[in-house]
């Protein structure tokens, strides 16, 4: 339902803020000056490189550390093919292991390896493919919460966090059931894979190549663990997410071996009978280590939760830290007419009439970068911050997180190419589903500017956050964790429950939103009482009564953090008292032989009044 509308502000809130440059100007320095800013800059330049590149390392840690606290329960949960039939399970597992793996394309590796072992068919495979996509945009939102100490920055950080969101959502509830009932992304990617006979070849690594270097001396993964528990392998259950042998060696022998009986010969030519005993031919295969992985976690006798836990906080750590870092440095380093020109070149269309073809080309340029650092999360985390302070407009950013959306699957195409060849046509046809589903959404949400309805619902989002700033968290937790549950649960229970209960609350929610817009537009088309939300209680269309609960919440979680502290305090502070009592009642008790009555000791305690902490003393 609508919020209560605040009383409009003079000045837009979306509007870009002056960076103004609060130094000396470049004329008034002398050559000493100039040589010394020339080398300060140079110097904050490589310190923001070397500050990316943390950055990204990072969120490759971050990834691997949650693959490691969850990623065999993520095999788990594909390993149910029966409710994977389901498309909305499948769409919701796509969500939740993405969500646990921190990685689309480690979830999509799994889900074309089921595929290829005929455990899913690629049309059960669609729906995953489009949950994917939105467990994905969860990293970029968490990190537009870094920046929540300055209202107007959260605001335009978490609007241009979440317009990715809503695109990836607004697609999916368009193009789930269209595929459900036309199977017209399986259909077009079956016509592509049969029309062109592609051979296999090797995908380019570009940045990995740079970032290996330092995340692979941290930790190094055997992502075929996950593969195999989602494959049904009893034997990867038991095996360690953490490689310890980069290097081995696998010798297949054809031997005689011993098998219960003639039904199990591997041929009925190559099985005879000696007694009790059945021999058949058969391949074994025994694997040798030649060289051992040397990351930090190699010879570490830790379960791969504690590892995983250890990783997460050190990775969330360096990923907070360099954010935080590189949104002061760019705050310092975008001053005058340096950030003039910045976002005169970012922001600025082309004169008519060709000003349309600036967001295709922020699409490319998007797509392209995208592609060089090999992960949207990647770029889309990269670009939030520059949107906070003000560089980029969300307007911009857009069409740039469009953009990572296609580069992110031509990286998976490419990898795709780079499978074997009995794994090659499905590997391709998943990775090209990904790409026309993306591709389909740009066409949905994108080209009529009237279309473009996730600009509109991130800024919604964003004045919402930006007054009531723990909303924030309540849309993540509810969004990426309590809504793909919810959907799960009513998909386990089965079609009668899932559409008795779905449907009514997708019809309400419709008729909400109509009589929002009417309540806007036409308001005379409305009766007298449904032209505004008085007749329901405050809590029930407005943040206001919430936020005040919120706020008597963190009172007194505060209070007690401090009422602790004060007891703790006062509690040392009588020992303290009673001691010197104690020396002071053995010095005098040979004056006074009848004192024997115990000291009285104040007993000290907290209450909360007013929202103000009170020491409160009383004498037993």
């Amino acid at each position: 339902m609508t919020l209560i509308e605040e009383k409009p502000e003079h000045t837009d809130p979306w509007d870009l803020p002056e960076l103004r440059d609060t130094g000396v100007p470049w004329s008034a320095l002398d050559t000493r000056g100039k040589v010394l800013r020339v080398f300060v800059s140079l110097g904050k330049l490589v310190l923001l490189l070397g500050l990316l590149y943390m950055f990204i390392c990072s969120l490759d840690i971050l990834s691997s550390a949650f693959q490691l606290v969850g990623g065999k329960a993520a095999g788990d949960i594909f390993q149910d093919n029966s409710v994977l039939s389901n498309p909305l399970a499948g769409l919701v597992i796509g969500v939740l292991v993405t969500l646990l793996v921190q990685s689309s394309s480690t979830s999509s590796s799994i889900v074309v390896s089921m595929v290829s072992s005929g455990l899913l068919t690629v049309q059960v495979a669609v729906p995953i493919i489009m949950g994917t996509n939105i467990g994905t945009s969860v990293t970029n939102t968490l990190v537009a919460m870094t920046q929540a100490g300055d209202r107007s920055t959260f605001r335009r950080a978490f609007a241009g966090a979440t317009v990715h969101d809503f695109f990836n959502w607004l697609s999916v509830m368009v193009l789930l059931p269209l595929e459900v009932a036309t199977g017209y992304l399986y259909v077009v990617t079956k016509l592509i894979i049969d029309s062109f006979k592609i051979q296999s070849g090797e995908a380019p690594d570009l940045l990995n190549v740079i970032t290996d270097v330092l995340t692979k001396s941290i930790i190094e993964l055997d992502e075929s663990v996950i593969n195999g528990i989602a494959t049904g392998d009893p034997e990867a259950r038991n095996r360690s997410l953490i490689k310890r042998w980069c290097q081995t060696f696998t010798n297949t022998t054809l031997m005689n071996v011993t098998v219960p009986g003639p039904e199990n010969c591997t041929s009925p030519s190559l099985c005879w009978v000696d007694g009790n005993y059945t021999f058949t031919l058969k391949n074994v295969s025994e694997t040798y280590n030649i060289k051992k992985c040397k990351h930090l976690f190699v010879d570490v006798n830790l379960p791969d939760l504690a590892v995983g836990l250890i990783l997460l906080a050190l990775s969330l750590l360096v990923l907070c830290s360099c954010l935080i870092l590189i949104v002061k440095l760019l705050n310092s380093m975008l001053k005058g007419q340096v950030a003039a020109v910045i976002k005169k070149i970012l922001n600025t269309d082309f004169p008519f009439p060709f000003g349309w073809v600036t967001g295709y080309i922020a699409i490319l340029v998007g797509a392209g970068m995208t592609f060089i650092v090999q992960s949207s999360s990647v770029f889309t985390s990269a670009i939030t911050p520059l949107v906070g302070i003000g560089v980029i407009s969300i307007e911009r950013a857009y069409p740039l997180s469009l953009g990572s959306n296609i580069g992110t699957t031509t990286t998976a195409i490419l990898a795709a190419m780079a499978s074997p060849g009995e794994t090659l046509a499905n590997a391709l046809q998943i990775a090209l589903v990904h790409f026309l589903f993306n591709i389909s959404g740009i066409i949905l949400w994108y080209p009529i500017p009237f279309t473009r309805i996730p600009i509109r619902l991130a800024k919604n989002l964003g004045n919402i956050t930006a007054s009531y700033r723990w909303f924030a968290a309540v849309y993540i937790i509810c969004c990426f964790f309590l809504l793909p549950l919810f959907i799960f649960s009513l998909s386990l229970a089965g079609w009668q429950v899932l559409v008795g209960v779905g449907v009514p609350l997708i019809v309400m929610f419709i008729i909400i939103i109509v009589i929002n817009v009417l309540q806007k537009w036409k308001p005379g088309c409305l009766p007298v009482v449904l032209r505004s939300w008085d007749f329901l209680p405050l809590w029930a269309y407005s943040l206001a009564p919430w936020d005040k609960v919120v706020g008597v919440i963190t009172a007194k979680c505060c209070c007690c953090c401090k009422c602790c502290q004060v007891t703790v305090d006062n509690e040392a502070h009588t020992e303290n008292e009673s001691v010197e009592n104690n020396k002071k009642s053995h010095t005098e008790v040979y004056d006074n032989p009848a004192m024997s009555e115990s000291v009285n000791l104040p007993v000290v305690w907290c209450s909360l009044s007013a929202g103000k902490v009170n020491n409160v003393l009383v004498n037993k």
